[in-house]
């Protein structure tokens, strides 16, 4: 009984095998693709180490030289140092722009070192690296007008080394001692960074600025009239 039974299953099998190869090359000359399984979700804690590897690998590339410059966002620098004046800003923007040989909106290393060297403070090359890296806050190597502000800011704050490059920067960078009336570059810089942080002080600048302007306007006006008022007498 098993023995017919068991020849009986073998002839189904050929049946199935002779019908299979006879019937079905056809079908099999285009399978369908099996679907690709779906990816797991990634878990925050695997984003989170992504971007930290990412970060990580940034560094890497700027220490090596081969990191791509980031866009610098735009910053208000009144509201984000609300410590210094509005005239400080400026003189500060003045000097940034001065150093700033290649126009680009940022200091770099080489640039860095001429500035340094014109204060009559010279830094070695691992010396103006650790600088710019003290206060490099989107590791791209170089200074933004925002990061140089936040030299100024961490000296006012007692947050630099006394011997350290960032510190004699900020000591000897002031331009106009005798226009702030104070002696001394270290006095002028204290005097110029204690002076103006409250929100009525910044206006009554902001009013200055206005009426200057309006002084110069009314001046350019009388110049004008009284060019017209000589031309017409010649003219007569």
């Amino acid at each position: 009984m098993a023995s017919e039974e068991l020849a009986s299953k073998l002839q189904r099998r050929l049946q199935w095998e002779e019908g299979d190869c006879g019937l079905q090359p056809a079908l099999q000359a285009t399978p369908v693709p099996e679907p690709q399984p779906q990816p797991p979700a990634r878990a925050p804690t695997a984003r989170a180490d992504a971007e930290l590897s990412a970060q990580l690998n940034r560094r890497l590339d700027i220490n090596e030289g081969a990191a791509r410059p980031r866009r610098c966002k735009v910053f208000h620098p009144y509201s984000e140092f609300p410590e210094f004046s509005r005239r400080l800003i400026k003189d500060l923007e003045s000097m940034f722009k001065l150093y700033d040989a290649g126009r680009d909106g940022f200091i770099d290393l080489m640039e860095l070192k001429l500035m340094m060297e014109k204060l009559g403070a010279p830094q070695t090359h691992l010396g103006l690296k650790s600088m710019i890296k003290e206060v490099d806050e989107d590791f791209d190597g170089k200074l933004s007008f925002r990061e140089f502000l936040l030299i100024f800011h961490k000296a006012a704050a007692g947050e630099l080394q006394e011997d350290s490059g960032l510190m004699a920067l900020a000591k000897l960078s002031e331009i106009d001692v005798a226009l702030e009336g104070v002696r001394g570059a270290k006095d002028f810089f204290e005097a110029k960074v204690q002076a103006l942080s409250s929100a009525s002080k910044f206006e009554a600048e902001l009013k200055a600025e206005q009426d200057e302007r309006k002084q110069a306007e009314e001046k350019k006006r009388l110049r004008q009239a009284a060019f017209r008022e000589l031309k017409a007498t010649f003219s007569t």
